[in-house]
């Protein structure tokens, strides 16, 4: 991949405006703990606990895992709705 679709890239990721509170606040809803959700997804707690403060965004597939477990969107969960 060149870098100017690296670049593209990560502008679509910057446009999302990732939201890990979301995950959070879906989680304790279900009142799992980050482990619980974590191993339902198929990751670490560490990379849950990285994505709900922000520090890295997840992956499409584990938005896509997220989405599925919880039945929302992909969207709510990347800030683009809020259903």
């Amino acid at each position: 991949m060149s870098t100017n679709n690296n670049t593209k890239m990560y502008n679509i990721f910057m446009d999302l405006n990732f939201n890990g509170n979301r995950i959070a606040e879906l989680r304790n809803d279900a009142h799992m703990s980050q482990r619980q959700l974590a191993k339902e997804i198929g990751t670490s707690q560490a990379n849950l606990s990285r994505w709900e403060q922000g520090i890295i965004i997840p992956s499409i597939l584990e938005c896509w895992r997220l989405a599925e477990y919880f039945g929302v969107s992909i969207d709510y969960l990347c800030g683009k709705s809020d259903i």
